[in-house]
Order: C-alpha cells, then structure tokens, then sequence
C-alpha cells in the first residue's frame, strides 16, 4: 500500500520513479522556450496576454520576466496551488462602468475643469501655452489612456515633476495633485492586468517544463524538495517515513542553517514537529537529538532561496518546542585582534543606527602578533573626472582601427586602475614575505577579479580562480574547439586561422597573411594550406591532413586525444602561456578531454556534434588547486576560507537601477505557500498593495549587503585591504566604503615594475613505460584461433565467477563472450565444454564453490618491483586448522602448465606480489587446466 501511495504522491507531483537528475536546466531552456511558444501560438487567449505584454514592455524584458517565473518555479506554483497567485496584486477600484482608471477623464467634470484650465494656460505666457495646447488635444482623444498620457505630458517632466513657470493659475495645482491621485490608480491597475497575464503565461511555462522532464525522465532539486515535503505532510505516508527515519537516525546536525529555504524548512518542521512537546512523535520512539548550526549574520544565498528568517524560526522552535538549549559564540580563533576590533567598530555602529540587529561584540583567541601590521588599510581610490558637457567637447571623431587598437570605455579604463592598485599592493606583500598563497583578493562580482587577474599577470605574480570557470572560457579550449570546428567543416576559415595562430602551430602574422592570398587563387584557406609548400607551414599542413582523415573515423575523446599527442600540445601551452597561468591552461586542455567522455554520457559521435554541445551549453569547470597563488574569490565563493590578508575590491559600487520585470514574494517563515508572488514591472512603481512587501524585500537586501560585508572582513587572519572606484552617486544606503573608509590607514604602494618574472624552465612530468609482462612461448600459445578461444574461455569464468554471474545462464555467456572475440560457431560449443569442466571438476570445486572461501576475485590488478601483473583468479580460503591460505590460480587450457618453466616463473611473481600485500599469510599458486585438473607449484620451484 506504501508503494502505491508513494507512486500515486509521484503522480500528483508530475513525477514518475527512475528520474534522473539535473542540477542545471540551462541546457533544457532552448527547448523548453520552443514548446512555450507553440503553445502561446496554439492558445488565443495565451497569444493576446503574450502580445500584450510584448507590446507594453518589450520582448527583453518579457523573457526576463518569464526568466524569473522558472527560477522561482516553486513559489510561483506553491502560491497557485495555494490559490494566492492571482490575487498576489489588488485590483483597483473604479467608477461603475469603467474599465480604466484613465476613464474617469472622459466624464464630464474632468472634461469640464480640463478645459476651464487650458482656456486660463493660454492666456499666458509661451509655456503656458504649450500646455495649454496639450491640454487640448488630449480633450479631443475619446479614449481614456491615450488621454491621460497626453494630459500628463501637457502638466508633467519626462522625470514625472510638476512643470513650472505655467503662470499664477489657482486650479493648476489641483488638477496636478489630482492626476498624481489617478497617476497611482493608473499605475496600479496596470500593474494588476499586467500580473494576471504574466500568471498565465507562467502557468504554461512550468506546465511545459514539467511535461519536458516527464518526456526526458528528469527531476530537478526542487522536485526532490517539493517530495520530500509532500512524504512529510501526507496523512498517510508521514507515519510510514518517520517510522523508518527513527529507525535509522538518532542524532541530527545541520551546519549552515542560516542558507535553508523556507521550502526546506517546511519539510524539515514536518518530522521535527511531531515530536514538539513529548514522546516519539508517531513512531513512539525516542526523538533523535537535534543540534542546528548557523550565523544570520553570514546569510548571503537569498538568490538561492535562502532565508535567514528560518533560521530565527528554527532557534525557536528547539527551545520551545523541542526543549533545547541555545548556544551563542561571539568568540573566534581566527581572526586577530586588530581584525577583530575593525569589525566591532563597523558594525557595532550598524547596530545603534538599526541596520545590523543582533550583533554583539566579538573577541578572539588570537594574540596580536609581534610588529604586526596595521589591521585596515585603504588604497587610494581612483577618482572619476568630471563629466565633459558634449556642446565643450570640439574634438572631431576619429577612426579606431578595430584590428589593431582595442575599445577604451571609459568606466573599464578606471576598474583596470583599480586593478593595479591591488596588484601592486599584493607585490609588495610578496617582497616583504608574505607567501602569495595567504593573500585573497575578494570581489561582489567576477569582472572585477578579471582584471585583477590581468594585473597580477603583468606583475608575473601567481594567481588562481578556485571557483568554476565557464569551460568555453579558456582560450586553449576555444583553439581546440576552432581545430575541430576546421576538421569537421573545411571551409571555415576563421576557425582555420584561430587554429594556426594558437600554440598548436603558432603560425605568424606574416605567415597567415601569405596564406590568405594563397586562399583567393585556391577557393579556401584550406585548399590553401594543403597545396602550400612553405616551410613554416608543412607541420599544420601534415596534422591537418592526418587529423581529418582520423575526424571521419573516431570519437571526439579519441580525436581530441591524438591531436594532444601528435601536437605535443602540453609542453608547447606550457611554453607559451605566461608562467603565472600555467596551470590552468593545462588543466582546461584537461578538462576538455573529460567533457568528450562525460558530455551526455559521451555519445557525441562526431567532432561536428561535439562543437555544437559544448557552444551551446553553460558547460563549467573547476580548476585545478594553487596553495601558492594569489587566490581571487567572489565573497560568496570565500566564505568558510581564510587567508593572511585579504583585500576588499569595489568597495563602493554604483547605486543600482530599480529593479525591472522581477518577482516580488512574500513567504512567511510559517507558512506552507508564499502569501504574495507578485509580477512587478518596476520597483519604483510598485502598487501601494505591494508597498509592504517591497519595503521587506529592500529592508532583506540592505541587510544582506551588510552580511557580505561581514563574511568578507572575517575572512582575514591578520589585515584587510579595501579598494575602490569613486561611483557617479552614492549609495542612499552605506556602502561598504562609507562605513569602513574612515577607520583604515592610507596605503600608497610601491611602483612594482622590478618584480622578478618567474620565468622557471618548464618541466611535464612523464609517467614511466611499464614493463611488459613476460608471455608464454609462442610454441605454447597454439595459433591465434587458439588463443582467442582461451581468451573466450577466460571470459566466461570471469563473468560467471563475478558478482551477477548467476543472473545469466551459462548460454548466454558463452555467446557474448564468442561474439567478443570473434570465434567461429564451430568454437561456441567448445568453449561452453571447458567452462563447464573446469568449474564442475571436483579437484577446482574449493576454489569456486566451496564454502571455505573467505575471499574471491577474477582478474585481479597486482604490482611487484613496478611492473604490472594480473592474476586470473584469486582466493582466500579458510583452513580446518583456521588458517587463511591464498591461492594463486592461472588457468591454461590445453597444456601441461607443470612442464613451461616461462610459466612457472610467471606465477611465482604473482604469488610474492600477494606475499607482499598479505603479509604474514601463506600463499600458494596453481594451474586449473581445461581437464578440470589444479596442478599446484612447490614453493621453489618453476615446475
């Protein structure tokens, strides 16, 4: 019954067992927006709210907002489940009969005082009688939106203030306030209609992302969320799930807890609750211990749902509800005491202004080391020039050769300053002995750290990302993607040329310009490359030609794989890539050839398709670990990392736009669905309904930013160093700068320009050749039927004797095993006969059968002296006395095994290698021959 309920809460949830699970459904967006418009285009009522709001606010930012509706898929489809969607945004009341609020001026008291108004603007002066002549024309629009608009532009800014200077007129400033009044109305309403249709067109969004991971067999972190929820809540099945929990789980630790989603947290309470109070809960067991870890103050995932409220929600619950004991620590060992008290400084003042509640003092363990340096600095800020009017600035416009001078904008000009700054600063921490590995460079976004990176580099001081990077990325993947984008399509010749340029051949300038007028007698770069004769290009001329002979034959992961080995690609990237980024060049040569393998289960066939998988996909990669490098971090990719000194950069970031097209939630950490998921077009619009639910989500964010704050000044052991770039305005809230600025010291590096490159001969370690493992006499081994019938034979063993060899008749076997190596049918019948031999034969029973055996295993890998053995079969038996004895078996089919002294000395290598890894037990060797017959081999002795 438990099964069925189980499969039934499946089918309710739109899911179906044997689901896989994705983790991104970037790759599923392509589709997923190709059947959403069919079924827009298939839908009339869906088609008008689409062209609606494409006409409205634009195709951009329709996608944003149905972008956001499937990142936030759970709350949108928990709140309509929960039938608080749709009434997420009030309507606004109107008149009897009105559709819209802008009606009301086509009634005749508006019309009337309209009117009065203009007749009084025209007798004025110029601008008086431009609105007036406004005013008038929106008298003639018989409908009511198109009137508004030109009434508000006729006695309102672009900026949406009164105008001025229209004259001493008694009314104006009435029938001003008055379309403010309707301005809001107007607003509102709009911000309803807008909000009911972007609910249905969400609705079919998610519905067709449910049907695509039905059709695909996927399931998603929310799905798993959304079941685990489901099990928890359901009358029938709770009980069931609890039992089997208590069962298993005595103790419950949850680190973090300041990230957990109100989602999360309901499934969570769901267990946890029943036993609020008393006893076992349902199952009547003891209640597990439940022991929750968390700091709100370092919640800084609301992107990802998180909700430092549930973690107040959860402190409570444990005390009251479960009767436990809250814990506070404000003490670190971390972080040394001029750290320490920067921090108390900081946000201590946040506290007694109400933006950073529940902050209490911290101290430490750390001891404030001998001569250590001051704990803050700053340094110098980059100043903004001051803008240039475009009627002073006489400067004619001038050509930029694109090809070879790069676009200077402005604002990147004044980020690469900044940049400097810190690179400069971190060479000379370096000069004085701090190892690079104990210096973080923290940013809120990875733009900045680009161009750290690109700093640091000219400075030759190492450096590494830790966190994922985009594989497509790396410039050594999009050279070798460019190479197979060549090889599968010849008459790209862009990629050809990206080819010839990158490391793989290094072709110059000059070379490339020669063969590019080569091309025009030719018909193509390619044909180009293949009839030339010069001498700088026969190496990509002959791997080119050699390579796409191999496209049309293998895999991606084979060709990619040849075309590292044929090019000596590694030690040539290492030779060309500067020292500082060595490392990761190589490790995203590396990564590329793992994606061949792994890339939807490797089933690319062609290079062709290969391309196409990987442009079209958000692919990652994590690169390999540096210690002894510069570390450059977002403050969400740092947090739980320390190091010695850690500089802050943009500081003091530019005042963000409102927010536009998003999705305003209001979910109570108490309830079971979201109150309010509400479609907003714009922040600074919002409907007066919504004021309370914006004022939390800033309140929510305004806290948040002071929570990155925190994590990325706890970060540091022993100093902090802030950078930043003068913004246009200021943050209306304190920005990180404004609130730690004025406590750090002035810190003016040292010019850097003398930092020795570390130019260190490149070295590629090589895996040494393994010996090869001596054969038997070709005498011996018969001829090559022979030997694959044996090679058959020994298959079959293994899969008998293996894990699952019971599973599959002995037919079976033999056939896959036949069809393997290619054996005639003639051969089948015999193979089956000397498997079946030797496995009934009653001298080999112990090995196979018998019930002493300790230990089996088929084909096992061993080492001696560095070369590489394998064994046919070996087995630990337990003897009457209570020895464990290992025995070495090698299976020879049609010889007699005692007389080949080749093999007899083969087996006392296998055995001193299983001496060696089983020391103090007995081990002995022997041949099962075909006959069924163990012939065993004195210790000594090669006979």
């Amino acid at each position: 019954m438990n099964s069925c309920c189980s499969f039934e809460l499946l089918d309710e949830l739109g899911l179906q067992p044997r689901m896989e699970l994705v983790e991104d459904i970037e790759d599923l967006k392509p589709d997923l927006f190709r059947r959403f418009h069919a079924r827009v285009l298939a839908d009339e009522a869906l088609h008008a709210d689409y062209l609606a709001m494409v006409r409205e606010r634009g195709r951009s930012q329709c996608g944003k907002w149905l972008l956001a509706a499937l990142d936030k898929r759970v709350e949108i489809e928990l709140a309509d489940a929960a039938g608080t969607l749709q009434g997420s945004v009030e309507p606004v009341p109107m008149e009897p009969g009105l559709a819209h609020p802008a009606e009301e001026l086509l009634n005749a008291r508006w019309q009337h005082s309209l009117r009065e108004l203009a007749s009084t603007l025209g007798r004025g002066g110029a601008r008086a009688q431009d609105a007036a002549a406004g005013l008038s024309a929106a008298l003639m629009h018989g409908e009511g939106r198109r009137a508004f608009d030109a009434v508000w532009s006729a006695l309102f800014t672009k900026d949406g203030t009164p105008r001025k200077h229209l004259g001493k007129v008694d009314s104006l400033a009435e029938v001003q306030r008055a379309l403010e009044r309707m301005a809001e109305r107007v607003h509102a309403h709009e911000a309803f209609v807008e909000h009911g249709r972007m609910a249905a067109l969400a609705r079919a969004l998610l519905s067709e992302y449910a049907a695509l991971k039905r059709e695909r067999a996927l399931i998603d972190m929310a799905d798993l969320e959304r079941v685990a929820l489901a099990l928890l809540r359901d009358a029938t099945l709770s009980g069931w799930v609890q039992e089997r929990l208590d069962a298993r789980i005595r103790h419950v630790l949850i680190d973090e807890f300041q990230d957990t989603s109100p989602l999360q947290w309901q499934a969570l309470h769901s267990w946890l609750s029943s036993y609020a109070g008393a006893g076992g809960g349902a199952s009547g067991q003891r209640p597990p211990s439940v022991f929750i870890v968390g700091d709100p103050k370092q919640s800084i995932y609301r992107f990802r749902r998180a909700e430092p409220r549930v973690f107040e929600a959860a402190r409570e619950f444990v005390a009251e509800g479960l009767g436990g004991a809250l814990l506070e620590c404000d003490h670190t060992r971390r972080n040394a005491p001029g750290v320490i008290a920067l921090l108390n400084e900081v946000f201590d003042a946040a506290r007694r202004h109400g933006a950073f509640d529940g902050f209490r003092v911290h101290t430490t363990e750390v001891s404030a080391a001998p001569g250590a340096e001051v704990a803050g600095r700053a340094l110098p800020a980059v100043e903004r020039p001051p803008r240039e009017h475009a009627a002073n600035d006489a400067a004619p416009p001038v050509w930029r050769p694109s090809l070879t001078q790069p676009r200077r904008e402005p604002e990147r000009v004044l980020r690469e300053q900044e940049a400097r700054h810190v690179a400069r600063a971190v060479a000379e921490l370096v000069a004085q002995g701090v190892a690079p590995g104990e210096i973080f460079v923290l940013s809120r976004k990875r733009a900045s750290l680009r161009l750290a990176a690109t700093a640091l580099q000219a400075l030759h001081l190492p450096f590494t990302a830790p966190e994922d990077f985009a594989l497509i990325d790396a410039p050594e993947v999009r050279d070798l993607l460019a190479l197979l984008d060549v090889l599968a399509s010849p008459g790209h010749d862009l990629s050809l040329a990206q080819a010839l340029k990158s490391p793989l051949f290094g072709v110059s300038d000059d070379e490339l310009i020669a063969l590019a007028q080569d091309a025009k007698a030719a018909g193509s770069w390619w044909r180009a490359l293949m009839r030339s004769e010069a001498e700088a290009l026969q190496r990509a001329r002959e791997l080119m030609e050699r390579w796409a002979t191999a496209a049309q034959q293998l895999p991606p992961h084979d060709l990619l794989d040849r075309i590292v080995a044929d090019s000596d690609l590694m030690a040539r990237l290492a030779a060309a890539v500067p020292p500082a980024r060595r490392v990761a060049a190589l490790q995203a040569v590396e990564a590329l050839l793992a994606q061949a393998l792994e890339l939807d289960g490797g089933r690319y066939a062609t290079p062709y398709g290969f391309v196409r998988a990987l442009r079209q996909r958000a692919l990652t990669a994590t690169p390999p670990a540096q210690p002894d490098a510069v570390q450059l971090l977002t403050v969400h990719g740092a947090k739980g990392l320390e190091a010695q000194i850690v500089f802050v950069m943009d500081a003091d970031p530019e005042v963000q736009n409102a927010e536009t097209a998003g999705l305003l939630v209001d979910w109570p950490v108490h309830s079971p669905a979201p109150e309010r998921c509400a479609f907003v077009y714009s922040e600074a619009r919002c409907p007066p309904s919504l004021a309370a639910t914006l004022a939390q989500e800033r309140a929510a964010r305004e806290r948040e930013e002071l929570n990155g704050l925190y994590v990325a000044m706890t970060r540091a052991r022993q100093a902090l160093v802030f950078s930043r770039v003068q913004p246009h305005h200021g943050s209306p809230q304190a920005s990180w700068w404004a609130r730690v600025g004025e406590r750090l010291q002035a810190w003016i590096p040292q010019d850097a320009r003398s930092v020795p490159r570390a130019d260190a001969p490149v070295r590629l370690r090589e895996l040494p050749l393994l010996p090869r493992g001596e054969r038997a006499p070709a005498a011996a081994t018969g001829d090559d039927g022979a030997a694959r019938l044996g090679q058959a034979v020994h298959r079959v063993l293994e899969w008998r004797l293996g894990p699952a060899g019971g599973d599959s008749g002995m037919e079976s076997l033999v056939a896959a095993a036949a069809a393997e190596f290619g054996l005639p049918a003639a051969m089948v019948d015999e193979v089956q006969r000397l498997a079946e031999t030797m496995l009934a034969s009653p001298a080999g029973a112990r090995f196979f059968t018998d019930a002493d055996i300790e230990w089996a295993g088929n084909e096992i890998a061993l080492s001696l002296d560095g070369e590489s053995l394998r064994v046919d079969r070996l087995v630990a038996r337990r003897e009457p006395d209570g020895r464990r004895v290992w025995w070495v078996l090698d299976y020879k089919l049609r010889h007699r095994p005692q007389q080949l002294a080749a093999y007899g000395e083969q087996m006392h290598r296998y055995r001193e290698a299983v001496r060696r890894a089983q020391p103090g037990d007995e081990v002995r060797c022997a041949f099962v021959t075909g006959a069924g017959e163990v012939v065993e081999l004195e210790a000594g002795s090669n006979k």
